[in-house]
This record gives C-alpha cells, structure tokens and sequence, in this order.
C-alpha cells in the first residue's frame, strides 16, 4: 500500500511515535524540539498509530511538517482529498455521515455551500457583528476587573469562553440564553479525549428557551463504561442536531438579519437552497469550530504576552502594535495543531512516495515554526512582519471565519490593556488532553486595574 517508511528518513522510536499521536503527552504542549528535528530530517515522515486510551490501533499516516509542503497539500484536493477519508486522523466510525459535513467535502460540493455562506457574511452584517464584539469584548473585562475585589480570574472560563459563545449568537441568531449549549458541544466535540470535557453538561437548562429545553432532553448521557457516544458521528449528538432543525424552523418562518436567516433564504445558481441536512451540519461546524478555535486562540495568546512580557509591555506602550501581534499570537499557539488528507493518487511529495489511499497529516504547529519561512521561528515577537502563519489553513478550505477571529482577539486584548495596568500568572495554565486542539482548560491570571 505505501512505501517502507525507512524510505522517508530515520524511523520513529516508541517515544516519539506516542509523543506526537498520544493526546496525554499534549497536556504538557506539542513536542516541538521533536518537530524540528523531523522539519531537517524527515519532513514527510510516516507515523504509526498504535492503539491508546480505548481507541484501537490505525493504519498510519504520512505526517507534512514543511510550510511549503503543507501549502501543497491543502490548495490540491483533487490529489489530497477531505472527502474520501474526512479531516479527523483517526478514521471515522461514520464516514458517509461526516463526508456530509462542509468541513469534508471537495469543489464543486465544497465550493457551492461555500459561496452561499460567503454571500450571507454581507457587509452591513460583518459591520454589526464588528461592533456587537468590541462592545461585548469591553463589557466583559469591564465585568471582570470591576467586579473582581482581590484582582484574580481565570481567563480561560471568565473571558475566554464567552466572547465567542457570545459572538456564535449573533452569528448564527441563537438566543443568548442557550449560548451554554455551544459551550457543551464543542467541549464534547473538540474535548473527546479529555475527561473533563468529554461528558460537558454545564448547560442545564435553567433560563433556556423551549428549543433549548427540547434539544436537551435529548442529551446522551455516558455508557456503562462512563464514556459518551462519539461526538463525531451523527448518533452522538443528537441534541444538538435537534437544536440546528429547531433554529431553521423559526428562522425560515420568522427570519431575521443574522447570518443564518440570510443563508437560508439564499438560492444557488441552480435554484436550490442550503438543505435541512446541509444546514444541521454547517451549524454543526459553526457551533463547534466557529468556538473552540477563539476560546483556546484567546487565552493561548495570553500566555504567549505573560512568558514574554517584554512583547507585553511593548503592546502596552504602543497599542497600534495589536493587528501584527494578533497574527503572532495565531502563529505562536497554533490553535489547531494538524489536519487530514486522503490521497487519490500516487503522488510524490517532498521527495517520498505516497500511495492511493494512504493518510496525509499537515502539521501546522510545524509549520508555522519553519525556520525557512520565519526568522528566528521560536522568537514571540509581536512585531514579527511578514508573518504568514498557516493558523486559518489554505487553500479552498481557508477559514471562513479568520476575519471575524482576529475582530474577536484585537477586541478582546485590546480592552483588557486598556483596563489593566498590570496581569501576571497566578498558577500554571492547564492545558486540553488533544492531539488536535491547542486547547486551554484553566489559566488563572491577576491583575491591577488601570
């Protein structure tokens, strides 16, 4: 099926193999010293997928840790596709289900929803949702700080977490008072392999609307085992998918100006509408990628300024620095650390020859610390210029939602530099049991008020 990875430059230890695929070793932060070396010897190199935590042993993937190779893969799905094997990198126990999702679809498919949805971000919309955050950004802190007597938060829940929950509403016209539910499902989506996050139910319904209450009676609870059915499949999430057929119902009956009412009045060249199906995917992917990337983009960005506070205090002095430093900040934690392919051909790639059918993994932790394409790349440097980290993807696939993202970071550290005269660590972040996700569970700061 694929080439010895001999072929692809030394072979991985035992250790190495567990320190790049076991979602454990993440909670100590991604194994760069590891990424480096492989970056100069091997940077396509084949990683075994050996059984872990319950999940059974996989077939293995070729792993792309160069920024240009990574830039290959994503902008050629006719080679590297997301369909045939989805984007996760272990192989879906539903596959037919999530090819469904726009998230693992190829052109045509993906480029038909694509421009429905880019016809629904309209400028008066993008405008609104701009203001409603930098106003949501200032409220929080403003909550936080003044309503804080000792000046201690933890970041991650306190602020973190709700600008984007916040922020979803206004995008997908979710009622506020639901906005827990999103934080539920993307922590049971994105959170699978942590059991903090894995059985989430801090919505409980109390102050919902009846859609919510309705979704939440359909809530999985854990097996006899104590795990939760697979987030990733359809069965898995059945009250959010009831919420999503809810939410379409009164909206295509009482539309208002948010996003979602005008992408389901929008009509594509043949005619035709974003389907019930489509639309309980794309709120899928909205509810849960359109959250967890910002909710561990935010507080990763602050412990890059608090382990570097030279950049901070520069930010301070000099708040105009803020749109490089936000593209630093992205460059810096790498939200999401790796994406999947599956090849439809054989293709040769860095010099390796990879088989029809065989698993393609881009790092983007990796590659955005390329020395050949950054300077001095493990350097935080808020003036870092040009930065053309790889954090929203490339290619057809490019984050729908980058622009409104770095709204959400420049608005957020914005007003906490302009509410704070000092924020310093108060203990050691903990950080997401994810192969995947970058993700920030707890991060207790204290402040000065300005």
């Amino acid at each position: 099926m694929r080439t010895d990875p001999a072929a692809a430059g030394p072979r991985l230890t035992p250790a190495d193999t567990l320190a790049l695929v076991d979602p454990a070793t993440y909670e100590d932060g991604p194994p760069f010293a590891l990424l480096a070396r492989l970056r100069a010897e091997a940077p396509v190199t084949w990683v075994e997928e050996p059984a872990l935590h319950g999940q059974p042993g996989g077939p293995g993937f070729w792993l792309v840790l160069r920024h240009a190779d990574v830039e290959r893969v994503l902008r050629d799905p006719a080679t590297f596709s997301s369909w045939l094997g989805a984007t996760q990198v272990r192989d879906a126990a539903d596959l037919d289900w999530v090819r469904r999702m726009m998230l693992n679809t190829d052109p045509p498919d993906h480029s038909r929803l694509r421009r429905l949805l880019s016809r629904s971000f309209t400028p008066r919309a993008v405008a609104a949702l701009t203001a409603s955050v930098e106003a949501t950004a200032d409220r929080l802190v403003e909550r936080v700080v003044d309503g804080a007597a000792e000046g201690r938060c933890d970041f991650a829940k306190d602020l973190a977490a709700d600008l984007p929950l916040l922020t979803l509403a206004d995008v997908l016209g979710v009622p506020a008072e639901d906005r827990w539910l999103l934080f539920d499902w993307s922590n049971r989506v994105i959170g699978w392999q942590d059991p903090d996050y894995a059985t989430s139910a801090a919505f409980d319904g109390t102050g919902g609307t009846a859609m919510a209450r309705e979704a939440l009676a359909l809530r999985p609870a854990p097996g006899p085992d104590g795990r939760m059915p697979d987030p990733r499949t359809r069965a898995g999430m059945p009250d959010l998918y009831a919420y999503a057929r809810l939410l379409a119902e009164e909206k295509r009956r009482a539309p208002t100006g948010d996003v979602v009412s005008i992408l389901l009045a929008q009509v594509d060249e043949d005619g035709g509408q974003v389907s019930p199906e489509e639309f309980e995917n794309l709120f899928w992917l909205f509810a849960v990628a359109g959250n967890e990337t910002l909710r561990n983009g935010l507080p990763g960005g602050l412990i890059a300024l608090l382990q570097h506070p030279d950049q901070l205090a520069a930010l301070r002095a000099d708040p105009a620095l803020l749109p490089g430093a936000v593209e630093e900040l992205l460059r810096w934690w790498t939200p999401v650390m790796v994406f999947r392919r599956t090849a439809t051909r054989d293709t040769d790639l860095a010099g390796v020859r990879v088989r029809a059918g065989d698993k393609v993994v881009v790092s983007f932790t990796s590659a955005n610390r390329d020395e050949a394409v950054f300077d001095d790349p493990d350097r935080f440097d808020v003036r870092r210029a040009p930065n053309p980290h790889l954090s929203f993807g490339h290619g057809p696939h490019f984050c729908l939602g980058a622009q409104l993202a770095r709204v959400q970071l420049r608005a957020l550290f914005a007003a906490l530099l302009r509410r704070t005269a000092t924020v310093e660590p108060d203990g050691p972040p903990t950080l997401l049991r994810s192969n995947f996700q970058r993700g920030v569970k707890r991060l207790p700061v204290r402040w000065t008020a300005a």
